[in-house]
């Protein structure tokens, strides 16, 4: 079977942890062990060797064939993100000076080396003319960067507008704006159109420099609707995004206007990446909760489609900040400072001027702190530099007033004439400058009131090696999350807290300095920015692998045009269809179309017209098998010449007949009474649940209610029921996507097809064999035995003897296949009916075929009726089972929605017999 190959050698790795951690070990031998002298890694060269060998038993495309031959010589990376790494100021018609950007990301993915990367961004210049734009695309080629043009009026409605003032106050948990409301609701949709056709820029260029075997590395809410863009120019395409800002919760999230269009925008990606594991919960709840969709521990699936979902905690390339301490500019502003506070602690802000970073709460606690320990007045001093941002932007301007205020009164309040408790700058300071100024600091204090990462708490640590300062960081900052045990954690809005937290880091004793100093420093130097980076491209490759051994045992999509022919030329053709999410309009995944409306299943109105067509088509026998009740199904096609199968083929009638029962006489109900308590008992807790009492079963459904409290609820309710009332009952228990479903053992539509076709052959007195069978539905795992029934190529079951009992369950599923690949019926009929009690249906039959009902019932009764003729001549080609939106189905083909049902009946109508008049 596909996927279970996996009689490798020792050394190759099983499992997808087992890769991870042997490319792990490799990366770190590839960066300290130096090659032989003939200039080969053994190691190296054995694992490219395992994982080759790996590949070539999984029969893997291409594509994943082409990451385990090209990551060890510097696979392709393409970073796309809104900013290239270097600024561009044009000079001149076609000259540009360009300089290497400051910035987290920049920062992160300066150190990475192991692989040959490409930038892909917006230059930060405005360039209309043609003769600039290739004087600037020549120019950044020489630093590997590649430029995406954006307009003026792009910029402004997607950059300045949707960005900046709709997705990235909201995933701070500053909500949506307030202020001046309903003009920000009439452009919102103008901003997100802009947001589309930027996103859709930036894969336009991306797919004219793409090749084969490339990852694409998409960054940030700036470009949350890359993914999308990409796997539709390219579904092979591996596609990784990651989002450097805090992501919200999903109640949080829900506000946004285009939320379910973002969500599901990522969701094209095959690896998603956030700094923290609570950032990627709350992603995967936003899907669940908003989306619908199922929530795993390794991400979120669709219909047998994984997006994986997983934290990559970014880190700094902590050597460069470690050598520049060494080179003697570094040492000589070193000194200088030295000097300048000489008889003075040191503390230090770095941050940019924004509302997320906490800096009026950080300057206020350090007042408190002042106030209450007098002694520090002349023996502390806090630089804070502040990096201006967006300075036009009036809440900012309304920022920097405020932190300058609150400076100035602290500096008049407990300054000197010789010196002042906190020095401010407005301004950003070149890299030396910074290293020397984290070099001689004795408390670092972040405050972020909401941050992704923070990586100046990095920079800060990998300074330390001499001084093992104290760092004080914000617990709602991504840096928390790493850097916890080593940091004092403080919560920024509680300024006694953070007032107290720097009295004791100032006092805190040289061991345990020493020894929270030790823990960061680890950390920081072992989890670097090349780390992470070739962390997450390792995890992307091995999605892509993993994807694909999922994808084969995927159904295909049904091959329309194939199906059809073959529908034509058959003469004697039987078409079973499901009803719910199969002849019915799509719905909503949570109900949002109105819940009462979604109650009442309805035909799908473009279905009528085609449903009559093959309904009349007098070669052709249509079957509607659902779980529904009979008066729903008796609603709906009562119209139409058909056979209806209602409650899972327990009753069936032809419309022109009445309705009969399938069921075995040993059935039983006597269980209903007490499930139904239990099921009334849960609908009361459970809000916007529901339950269904019909003849042969009890449903539970809780589709309408909160996602995450419904799946608790229905845990419950099946320990309730497997202790209570069906503990010694003879009774399934289905389990759907939403609902908890009790029959009794052996109700499945699979049980019942046999039944249902035996009675459709004796009451048509069907001569011709049936030599096509078209069957489709969104069933259940548990009714999925249907489609296995017809499959005319598995193997023959041995006959069980005559005195064998066999509960309904236990009946093989699957038509038997004899030599001449033509199915009697009535050895069909008997193998599988003689096993059980009989319905009322098979009496029937048998009375009428031995002319006396009274007579005693022998097996050779049921041969006798159609001894002679066939009921099944299926040859494989003209078998076509299809599974309607489940990815996961034992059904040979997939049709992705009930629009392609639609589809394809209505093609099939195309073909179909008028009835002779």
């Amino acid at each position: 079977m596909p996927g279970n190959n996996y009689n490798c050698t020792p050394l190759t790795p099983r499992s997808r942890l087992e890769r991870l951690l042997r490319e792990r070990e490799l990366r770190k031998s590839s960066r300290y062990v130096q090659p032989t002298e003939e200039g080969n890694n053994k190691e190296g060269d054995q694992f490219l060797n395992d994982v080759e060998q790996f590949c070539n038993e999984e029969d893997l495309s291409d594509t994943s064939r082409a990451f385990t031959e090209e990551q060890p010589f510097r696979q392709r990376l393409l970073v796309v993100a809104n900013r290239l790494p270097v600024s561009a100021v044009r000079e001149g018609v076609d000259s540009y000076h360009l300089e290497i950007s400051v910035g987290g990301l920049v920062s992160a993915l300066l150190g990475v080396k192991e692989f040959d990367t490409r930038w892909i961004g917006w230059p930060g210049v405005n360039v209309n003319d043609d003769a600039g734009q290739e004087a600037l695309t020549k120019a950044l080629a020489e630093m590997r960067c590649v430029p995406v043009f954006l307009d003026e009026d792009i910029v402004n409605q997607y950059y300045n507008g949707y960005c900046n003032n709709i997705l990235w106050p909201l995933f701070h948990y500053l909500g949506l704006p307030h202020e001046d409301r309903l003009a920000t609701t009439r452009s919102f949709q103008s901003q997100f159109d802009a947001y589309k056709k930027a996103n859709q820029m930036f894969a336009d260029v991306v797919n004219k420099y793409y090749e084969e075997g490339d990852i694409v590395w998409c960054h940030d809410y700036h470009l949350m609707f890359l993914p999308k863009c990409l796997k539709e120019y390219n579904s092979n395409m591996k596609v990784g995004w990651f989002l450097h800002t805090p992501f919200p919760s999903s109640e949080l999230h829900r506000t946004l206007p285009s939320r379910s269009e973002l969500l599901r925008a990522v969701l094209a990606a095959d690896l998603v990446g956030f700094h923290t594991y609570d950032y990627a919960r709350h992603f995967v709840s936003a899907c669940t909760r908003i989306l619908g969709l199922e929530g795993t521990p390794d991400g979120v699936e669709d219909q047998g489609k994984l997006t994986r979902v997983a934290a990559f905690p970014i880190g700094i390339d902590s050597e460069r900040f470690i050598r520049a301490l060494e080179l003697p500019e570094v040492q000589d502003r070193m000194k200088e400072m030295q000097e300048r506070f000489a008889g003075r602690k040191v503390m230090l802000g770095i941050d940019r001027l924004d509302m997320i970073k906490g800096i009026p709460q950080k300057i206020l606690a350090f007042e408190q702190f002042l106030e209450e320990n007098p002694h520090w007045h002349d023996k502390v001093v806090l630089l804070q530099i502040a990096v201006p941002t967006r300075t036009d932007c009036p809440e900012y301007q309304k920022l920097t007033s405020q932190v300058h205020e609150i400076v100035g009164r602290i500096n008049g309040r407990f300054g000197t004439l010789t010196a002042v408790p906190i020095h401010h700058l407005d301004r950003s300071l070149d890299f030396h400058a910074l290293c020397a100024l984290y070099a001689v600091t004795d408390v670092a204090l972040v405050t972020s009131l909401r941050d992704g990462m923070n990586l100046v708490s990095y920079e800060f640590v990998a300074c330390q090696a001499s001084k093992k300062g104290v760092l004080i960081l914000s617990e709602f900052a991504g840096a928390a999350q790493s850097l916890g045990a080593g940091a004092l954690l403080v919560n920024p809005w509680n300024i006694t807290e953070v007032a107290a937290s720097i009295g004791y880091a100032l006092d805190m004793p040289a061991d345990e300095r020493e020894k929270r100093h030790q823990f960061n420093f680890k950390h920081v130097t072992t989890h670097t920015s090349q780390e992470w980076a070739a962390t997450f491209v390792s995890e992307l490759n091995d999605t892509i692998v993993e994807a694909q051994l999922r994808t084969k045992q995927v159904p295909p999509v049904l091959p329309n045009d194939v199906a059809v022919d073959c529908y034509s030329k058959a003469n004697n053709r039987l078409i079973i269809l499901g009803f719910n999410a199969t002849l019915t309009e799509q719905v909503d995944a949570l109900g949002r179309g109105g819940q009462i409306r979604e109650l009442e299943l309805q035909l799908h109105p473009n279905l009528k017209e085609h449903l009559k067509k093959l309904s009349d088509d007098p070669k052709t026998t249509l079957v509607v098998l659902s779980g529904s009740a009979r008066d729903v199904m008796d609603k709906n096609f009562s119209e139409y010449n058909m056979w209806l199968a209602a409650e899972n083929g327990m009753f069936l009638r032809l419309t022109t007949g009445e309705w009969m029962t399938t069921m075995p006489e040993n059935l039983t109900m006597d269980w209903v009474d007490s499930v139904k308590h239990v099921f009334e008992y849960f609908t009361e807790r459970t809000p916007r649940s529901h339950f269904e009492v019909r003849e042969t079963s009890v449903i539970w459904n809780y589709k309408y209610a909160d996602v995450e409290f419904g799946r608790l609820q229905a845990r419950d309710l099946l320990q309730h029921l497997w202790t209570g009332p069906i503990s010694n009952a003879s009774l399934d228990v289905v389990q759907g996507a939403r609902s908890v479903e009790v029959r009794a053992v052996g109700v499945s539509k699979g049980a019942a097809i046999d039944r249902i076709l035996g009675e459709i052959v004796h009451h048509k007195g069907m001569k011709a064999p049936i030599d096509y069978v078209l069957c489709i539905g969104h069933f259940l795992a548990k009714d999925e035995d249907v489609y296995k029934f017809f499959e005319p190529e598995l193997p023959s079951e041995s006959l069980p003897t005559a005195g064998a009992l066999l509960s309904t369950s236990q009946r093989p599923s699957s038509l038997p296949k004899s030599s001449s690949s033509r199915v009697a019926s009535g050895s069909k009929a008997f193998r599988y009916k003689k096993q059980r009690s009989l319905s009322i249906i098979e009496r029937r039959e048998i009375e009428f075929a031995s002319g006396d009902p009274w007579r005693p019932w022998r097996p050779s009764d049921r041969i006798s009726l159609h001894e002679g003729s066939s009921v099944l001549d299926l040859k494989s080609d003209n078998y076509f089972s299809c599974a309607v939106a489940r990815k996961r189905s034992s059904a040979r083909y997939l049709l992705k929605t009930s629009d392609d049902v639609v589809d394809l009946l209505s093609d099939l109508a195309d073909h179909s017999s008028l009835p002779s008049t």
